[in-house]
């Protein structure tokens, strides 16, 4: 892996996304790249412009808005304090400022791009919109890449957990985890499957674990019993240090998993980065 995006919202910055961005780096020699996000149609006002001699309506900055000088100075704040955050934990860097639609222009970098770490609570709009906010959800839908849900704290990483549910989708977000982190093969491997029995009878789980052995050390499979909504939100909430591995949003475990009610309570409360790729 050689290029980390780490989305940032040019006027609030996000420590734990970045401390967490930074220890990713570091691991996989990686560069972070701070693309910095500025939501100027927010700033922009209504004027009455002449072309061919006829008037019409457009928009353009308001610099005479209140504030706008403290923001800018702000944003410059913000970067000095990410290229010392990075240059404090040895990690090369590059960084972007983007002026647009914030989710329009992290998702057009992401072509280019091994990985994007977000802080799901990020947000462009006035109030707060829980967690994840429509910043972080459409990042998940329209991404060309993987993307990492930072952790609200983050101490190590001693469990990878797979969740498995006999999809496509499931089987190459497993792929792209191993491909992109090998620096992981010596902690534990869980593959987690939730179904209406509660055990394993998948007929690929011998491919699977012949494929899982030879890039990790220690290899678990697990399943839960799909009797409640909240089996896995129960299940996570037990672990300590683990990497949560999904295949794509809004399907199966994962859109439960994102359903409002339960995605407020698990992303406030667990300390897991969580790791989703599309097929």
């Amino acid at each position: 892996m050689e290029k980390i995006l780490l989305a940032i919202d040019a006027v609030k910055i996000n420590m734990p996304a970045l401390d967490f961005a930074c220890y990713l780096g570091r691991l996989t020699n990686s560069r972070v790249t701070g693309v910095f996000l500025e939501n100027l149609v927010a700033d922009e006002k209504a004027v009455l412009t002449t072309a061919y001699g006829k008037p019409y309506d457009n928009r353009e900055i308001d610099e005479s808005a209140p504030g706008w000088v403290d923001k800018r100075e702000l944003i410059e704040r913000n970067i000095r304090q990410f290229k010392k955050a990075c240059k404090d934990r040895s990690v090369r860097y590059n960084m972007h400022r983007d002026r647009g639609v914030p989710a329009d222009e992290i998702i057009s970098e992401s072509r280019y791009a091994d990985l994007i770490v977000v802080d799901a609570a990020t947000s462009f709009g006035k109030g707060y919109e829980g967690m994840p906010a429509q910043f972080a959800k459409h990042i998940f839908k329209e991404a060309e890449c993987p993307v990492i849900v930072a952790p609200l704290h983050f101490t190590q990483i001693d469990e990878i957990i797979f969740t498995y549910d006999n999809s496509k989708s499931s089987a190459f977000a497993i792929k792209q985890f191993t491909y992109l982190f090998p620096e992981f093969d010596d902690r534990k491997a869980t593959v987690l499957q939730i179904n209406d029995l509660g055990v394993w009878a998948d007929p690929d789980k011998y491919n699977l674990r012949e494929w899982l052995q030879n890039r990790y050390s220690v290899i678990g499979f697990e399943a839960l019993k799909s009797d409640s909504e909240d089996v896995f939100i129960e299940y996570l909430l037990k672990k300590k240090n683990a990497f949560v591995v999904m295949g794509a949003y809004g399907r199966n475990a994962l859109s439960m998993f994102f359903k409002p009610s339960h995605a407020n309570v698990l992303m406030e409360s667990i300390d897991h980065p969580i790791f989703i790729s599309h097929y």
